[in-house]
């Protein structure tokens, strides 16, 4: 596995042709497909459910028929049902909030049992302590840099230290943890982001708002010295 990852948002892409955006992002060089599911109740907003990925997972592989992991991040409370469903629906990573949970560690061990990688996500004002509990289970540490709910936001520096703090963690588990990084990563920060310990990010507008996507995706990876 690459030292560096790349993961788009299909939030940002054009959802009447989803899988043509899917097949495309991927040829342009992704290594895995991030879905935002948003329920208009934990985030302001409504997207995709199970049935779109179900839909999508044919998609998520590349053209030498290696697949692409599906990386989905539930912007939705409660939690555990839609965590199920999108397992079944072909999900390979499934991450959520721990505020949105009632019993967090539970909620790993069903994502986990359902053969999925799991994932927390902490928001911009949102301490990591559930992290040191539970960080037996997971998978993906992912650090919000934006307010979810909507694409398109600027970064928030104070994510920075917060990604520090997050690898200090992760380095002390002594587990195979991704730290990944959603909201507002461009070509023009994503080293300083790399820089305080992220090795997966997460980029929407910056990938799906240019109209050549391996232009950004290799401008990207040569910030990143890769």
């Amino acid at each position: 596995m690459p030292a560096h990852l790349i993961a788009p948002s299909i939030l940002s892409a054009d959802f009447a042709r989803l899988g043509e955006e899917v097949r495309a992002v991927i040829e342009a060089g992704a290594d895995w497909i991030h879905f935002d599911v948003m329920d208009n109740h934990y985030v302001p907003n409504l997207t995709i459910g199970p049935a779109v990925a179900a839909a999508l997972k044919p998609h998520c592989q590349r053209p030498d028929g290696r697949a692409v992991p599906l990386d989905v991040h539930l912007m939705v409370e409660p939690v555990d049902a839609l965590a199920q469903a999108f397992a079944e629906a072909g999900a390979d990573i499934i991450s959520f909030h721990p505020e949105a949970s009632r019993h967090v560690d539970r909620t790993l061990q069903l994502i986990r049992a359902a053969g999925c990688r799991s994932g927390l996500v902490f928001n911009p004002a949102t301490p990591l302590g559930a992290l040191e509990w539970v960080i037996d289970k997971v998978d993906v540490v992912l650090l919000m840099s934006v307010n979810p709910g909507f694409g398109g936001q600027s970064f928030i520096d104070g994510t920075l230290a917060k990604c520090e703090r997050a690898r200090k963690l992760i380095e002390a588990s002594g587990r195979d943890i991704r730290l990944q990084i959603d909201g507002g990563i461009k070509i023009d920060n994503i080293r300083r982001v790399a820089d305080a310990g992220a090795d997966t990010f997460v980029a929407g507008s910056a990938i799906f708002g240019k109209p050549n996507y391996r232009e950004v995706i290799d401008a990207m990876r040569r910030e990143l010295g890769a």
